[in-house]
């Protein structure tokens, strides 16, 4: 989907500045524990590990919750979405029990029933084997699609529609958009197309390539 996620190539962000050497991996203590939780969240929400369904919940926060609590705050923010969206808990029932801890008195929402979904990975990791033979070729010329989708995909906006050349076949491996959604893993080879920056952001673009990494279902025959 079009969500806030979606930042490759949009302007007004300003230069992007490398990480330190001695950077720490959490600068505060409250980043170790919000980073903890967002995966038990996801886990629980899910019934197992999904990653594709927890950058869907990512995409799915709104301004604030993406923005305003930083990295971590936003992961913690991404699993208490996906709580919400199973039913293991009832809309503001955070907030509430934050209240109450503070002193407040304030009446929690009762428990919800759960409707996990009924989701079990097939195996281990990510990639899988498919019977057919890839689609696309190395060197051949391909189009990514498009069109705009309304529920999760990996297919970043500025790529759509343009055109770039094969570099790599590499194995299939679960699709995203289906596997956000619980409807099925649905593997696909996923290649690795090369991109002239000018077709990319125009004429005016530094010139510089762009390798990005793309499922099957993304891509098109150029003409």
């Amino acid at each position: 989907m079009d969500g806030i996620a979606d930042l490759g190539g949009t302007p007004g962000w300003g230069p992007v500045h490398p990480p330190a050497r001695d950077e720490p991996v959490f600068a505060e203590a409250w980043q170790r524990r919000a980073f903890a939780l967002a995966i038990l969240s996801g886990r629980v929400a899910s019934g197992g590990v999904n990653v594709d369904a927890f950058r869907h919940a990512l995409e799915r926060l709104d301004r604030a919750a993406y923005f305003d609590d930083g990295y971590y705050g936003r992961w913690l923010n991404a699993g208490e979405l996906m709580l919400h969206d199973s039913a293991v808990l009832a809309p503001g029932a955070i907030d509430a029990r934050a209240r109450n801890l503070r002193g407040e008195h304030v009446t929690e929402p009762p428990s919800p029933e759960p409707h996990r979904p009924d989701y079990a990975p097939t195996a281990e990791g990510s990639l899988r084997t498919v019977d057919t033979a890839p689609a696309f070729t190395v060197g051949e010329r391909v189009r990514a699609r498009a069109a705009s989708v309304p529920g999760h995909t990996r297919l970043p906006r500025y790529a759509r529609g343009r055109t770039g050349t094969v570099q790599a076949v590499q194995p299939a491996s679960v699709l995203p958009d289906t596997n956000a959604h619980f409807q099925g893993e649905n593997p696909q080879y996923v290649y690795s197309v090369r991109f002239d920056s000018r077709e990319l952001w125009g004429v005016d673009a530094e010139p510089f390539a762009l390798t990005v990494e793309m499922y099957e279902s993304y891509l098109e025959a150029a003409a």
